[in-house]
């Protein structure tokens, strides 16, 4: 008894430690989004917004490249998680039924699928032969499948009691019938954790950007982040400081990289809550069978 205590306070005080480690940086980054750029300069920020203003966040919200950044990676994730959804929903449905013909073979190509990809330049001639480079189509279809997501929406479909489907089926209930009103209203943990998974992949894709997208006017978020960090860090060098015409307010190139990131994190944080209840168990039910 007096082990597993010792155990347990000892696992809290690691996790503890854990999570001060991975949230001092987070709450870094807001303090200097939100602080006076005087003290951003001096380095004289901490955790604590030193300072306080919003000039930053103004000026940020307010530039027509974030804006349209904005804009193309909040069209791209909802596209794509949607095509990705019903994607993964209808290869996993079928795979979860035992008397599927050639379930086995197909399990195998996918596992192979997860397991060696085609390379890099391969993808890339792909795209360029199908005339998908510079389109919102490259960034959609290139996170529109995941393998392992489909083993996770597979493995919860195959946990669920058969006997209500069949039950359904007796009724008249053909098999997309029988999904649609049986088999997806009990897998919302399922597809609520999934749904997260490719909604953050999608928001936080930038190599697909950086492969496929070269015209400025499609640009996701991640990329004008990079573009905005390699600018800044040529103003840090060059010892020149940003203005918002606006405000007549001299702004610090760290403000407005903190600015940036801290407005670009927020919506998958509004997100997030609504669909936690579900994560972990659609993510333990789901991979527990294999």
């Amino acid at each position: 008894m007096k082990k597993i205590k010792v155990f347990d306070v000892i696992n809290v005080l690691f996790l503890l430690l854990l999570g001060i480690v991975t949230l001092v940086p987070v709450l870094t980054v807001v303090a200097e989004a939100f602080s006076d750029p005087r003290y951003v300069v001096l380095g004289d920020v901490g955790i604590v917004p030193k300072g306080f203003q919003l000039d930053t966040i103004k000026f940020v919200l307010k530039r027509v490249e974030f804006l349209n950044a904005f804009k193309v990676s909040v069209i791209v994730t909802i596209a794509g998680t949607a095509l990705a959804m019903v994607l993964t929903v209808s290869a996993a449905y079928p795979l979860s039924k035992p008397s599927l013909r050639g379930r086995k073979f197909f399990l195998y190509i996918f596992v192979f699928v997860m397991l060696f990809h085609a390379g890099m330049v391969p993808n890339y001639l792909l795209y360029r032969s199908l005339h998908l480079t510079n389109t919102l189509w490259a960034l959609i279809f290139s996170g529109a499948f995941s393998v392992f997501n489909l083993f996770v929406v597979k493995n919860y479909f195959e946990s669920l009691p058969e006997s209500v489907e069949e039950a359904a089926k007796i009724d008249g209930a053909s098999n997309i019938t029988a999904l649609f009103k049986v088999v997806l209203p009990m897998s919302l943990p399922v597809l609520a954790t999934v749904t997260l998974f490719y909604g953050v992949g999608f928001w936080n894709n930038y190599f697909s950007g950086v492969m496929y997208i070269t015209k400025p006017d499609l640009k996701s978020l991640q990329q004008y982040l990079y573009d905005l960090i390699t600018m800044t860090s040529e103003t840090d060098a060059s010892g020149n400081t940003l203005q918002s015409a606006e405000s007549l307010v001299v702004l610090s190139s760290d403000n407005v990289r903190s600015a940036t990131i801290v407005v670009s994190t927020v919506p998958i944080l509004i997100l997030y809550p609504f669909l936690q209840k579900y994560f972990v168990k659609g993510v333990t039910v789901g991979s527990v069978k294999g």
